[in-house]
């Protein structure tokens, strides 16, 4: 049985558009909306991870950088 691999490409794009934004510090974080990242709300958990993970910090205002 094959099961594509959303969560694989939904962190790929999420890590891909934050830098290419330039945000890669708190300085510099931004919300994944501003990011341009598709459906910024969608797959909450998969952005919970990368946080819990230590790829993405989060800023008290929920902006995200790369680490």
């Amino acid at each position: 049985m094959f099961f594509p691999p959303i969560p694989l490409i939904r962190r790929e794009h999420i890590i891909m558009k934050l830098m290419l934004a330039g945000a890669d510090s708190p300085e510099t974080a931004m919300t994944l909306a501003d990011a341009g990242v598709i459906n910024p709300c969608g797959f909450r958990r998969i952005t919970q991870a990368l946080v819990g993970r230590g790829c993405l910090g989060r800023t008290d205002d929920d902006r995200y950088y790369i680490r």
